[in-house]
């Protein structure tokens, strides 16, 4: 196995006076921040910190949303995220996944594996991510423009809710604006309806003026080759390009993926079809030029980017850096073995999804 890509490992001290630790522990659902205190290198930072994402708050192991207060940025960012990767016995899994959008030409958040203090105590390995924003852009050379989280399955690019099977009080149900104007509101719901009533006929001409179609192709086959069950109805980020005035999908939260779900249990690599699902990649794929397309694009990366060549020596790397700080992870101690059998694990998965997206590729219609 080629183990010569080095990663580094940097150490967080995170400090909480005990008081706000007990109310921060108080309630785990608030979501008010309380001061703290960060130490990376000789640097320190006055922060809030608050609990971060939805039914993950329930584990032992926390995860967190660090905003910074004084200096007001941290290695570019007015807030970064640290997740705890609990589920995962990999622990790499989310970081493979964004990584691998990224290099497939989808926006990405850039991350990297730290190992966390907090009050002296280890708190183990977590994932830092960067905070999909206006800096998010900025750091890219990109066009300012409205970033939109989807923070439930509304966000499903359609007119009727899958939380109730009932057409959905608002077009932006489903979406939380991170940055932009209401005047970007009306942009999203111009978009979710559009979606929903551009004729067959005209679909193909007129969706190009709203959505970045190659961009969303990419953005599909990482879902589809990661295979994020999840990833089609939230877990992403909408941005609108001022400049262009179309929409790009960002990838996040992908720790289920590579053959696990949401909990961690065995997801069979032919678990998530070939064309996906939700509204929007629906309507996409029934255009026969954005299908041929598809369809070239994913044939490229299944011989280049989705191979156990390609990605053996990074999983090698990433598991090899993180072990010894597993062996330190009060949370995670008790399961190195599990982790030892993990990039098998992923290994096999590439090479059993590989393979049945390659004979799903031979069925894709013109």
């Amino acid at each position: 196995m080629n183990t010569s890509q080095h990663v580094a490992i940097p150490s967080y001290f995170l400090y909480i006076h005990p008081y706000d630790l007990q109310e921060l522990r108080r309630d785990i659902w608030c979501d008010d921040p309380l001061p703290a205190r960060l130490k990376v290198g000789k640097n320190q930072y006055i922060i809030d910190i608050a609990y971060r994402g939805s039914h993950i708050r329930e584990f032992r192991k926390k995860s967190y949303n660090l905003k910074f207060v004084k200096p007001e940025t941290f290695q570019g960012n007015r807030e970064i995220h640290l997740n705890a990767e609990y589920i995962d016995p990999s622990m790499i899994r989310n970081k493979l996944s964004l990584d691998f959008f990224r290099d497939i030409g989808t926006l990405s958040p850039e991350t990297q594996h730290i190992f966390l203090k907090l009050n002296g105590t280890p708190a183990g390995i977590y994932l830092q991510l960067e905070s999909v924003d206006d800096l998010f852009l900025k750091r890219r050379g990109l066009p300012q423009g409205a970033i939109y989280y989807a923070i439930n399955d509304n966000a499903n690019f359609s007119l009727i809710s899958p939380i109730d099977d009932d057409v959905k009080k608002s077009l932006e149900s489903g979406y939380e604006r991170k940055c932009g104007t209401e005047e970007d509101d009306g942009y999203l719901r111009e978009l979710i309806y559009k979606i929903n009533t551009i004729p067959r006929a005209d679909f193909g001409k007129e969706i190009t003026k709203y959505v970045a179609v190659d961009k969303y192709l990419r953005w599909l086959i990482g879902v589809i080759c990661t295979q994020n069950f999840d990833g089609f109805i939230h877990n992403y980020a909408l941005y609108r390009n001022n400049e262009t005035g179309l929409f790009e999908m960002i990838p996040w939260d992908y720790d289920a993926t590579w053959g696990r779900d949401c909990n961690g249990k065995i997801m069979e690599y032919d678990y998530v079809p070939i064309e996906g699902y939700n509204t929007l990649t629906a309507r996409i794929l029934d255009v026969s030029s954005f299908r041929m397309r598809y369809k070239q694009l994913l044939e490229e990366i299944l011989e280049t980017q989705f191979t156990v060549a390609a990605l053996e020596p990074k999983v090698i790397s990433m598991y090899t850096a993180l072990r010894p700080f597993v062996l330190l992870d009060p949370y995670k101690q008790k399961d190195i073995r599990k982790f030892d059998t993990e990039p098998e694990f992923i290994l096999k998965f590439v090479a059993d999804r590989n393979r049945y997206l390659r004979e799903c590729l031979a069925n894709l219609k013109a």
